[in-house]
């Protein structure tokens, strides 16, 4: 009798599939090595803020879309961002700094959902087992209420927040959208930030003085951490209801 079975096409060692965690350790252990990091700092900012508003005055789209492309790259590599986004308000006030941030962030953070949605996404899978199953069906029964909460809690690291829904099976319309909108709350307040530090930067620049950027910016963002839990609550509330609430009606 002849087996007429398809040959199966042996699996990739793990070494391999593990290609996009390379690309971007790679990226990070360059940008680290160049000391950009540094760079992206509130103390960077009190430092150059006459070059830095200078530039913006001269060539004001290429900085705008410079300042995109950079925070595309910093997201991908997971640079932690966050004085970016302070930055775009110091250079182009938060009208055009969020907006641009939003955008640069957005796109970031789909590249490096879409690279843990390749073979890196099914052989964390595969290592994390049953549990990770369990988790993935609930997630995905209230998809859209834990991806916007992910997006407004301030203890999740970003990139989390980027690989951790592809793994669990987000769809990419609703990581697309949630994220898009779900980081305009943080956005717009660190941004806001940025454009109340401009002034405050220049004018101590003109008289000579100094300025502790990391402590204004550090008083000013724990006003905000209490406003962003509340939103995270709010778009968990859907979730809350059809967990308990639903369950108890068909119970009862």
């Amino acid at each position: 009798m002849t087996d007429t079975s398809t040959p199966q096409t042996p699996s990739k060692p793990i070494w391999i599939k593990l290609w996009p965690v390379y690309i971007i350790l790679a990226g990070l252990a360059f940008a680290i090595s160049q000391g950009w990091h540094t760079q992206l700092s509130p103390a960077a900012l009190g430092e150059n803020a006459v070059y830095l508003n200078t530039l913006v005055q001269e060539n004001f789209v290429l900085v705008l879309l410079a300042f995109i492309g950079i925070y595309i790259a910093a997201t991908v590599f997971m640079v932690p961002a966050s004085a970016l986004t302070i930055g775009g308000g110091f250079l182009f006030g938060l009208a055009i700094g969020a907006p641009a941030t939003v955008v640069g962030a957005t796109i970031g953070a789909s590249i490096l959902f879409l690279a843990a949605k390749t073979s890196l996404g099914e052989t964390l899978k595969g290592i994390a087992g049953p549990f990770l199953g369990k988790m993935e069906a609930g997630f995905n029964e209230n998809a859209i209420s834990y991806l916007f909460t992910l997006r407004l809690i301030p203890i999740f690291p970003f990139a989390v927040s980027n690989i951790a829904p592809a793994i669990l099976g987000a769809k990419f319309r609703d990581y697309f959208i949630t994220t898009g909108l779900g980081i305009i709350p943080g956005t717009v307040a660190y941004t806001w930030i940025g454009a109340g530090l401009r002034g405050t930067l220049l004018d101590a620049a003109a008289a000579g003085e100094s300025v502790d950027v990391g402590a204004v910016v550090g008083a000013a963002a724990k006003n905000l951490i209490p406003a962003l839990f509340a939103l995270a609550v709010v778009a968990l509330i859907p979730a809350i209801y059809k967990k308990f609430f639903k369950k108890t009606a068909v119970t009862a």
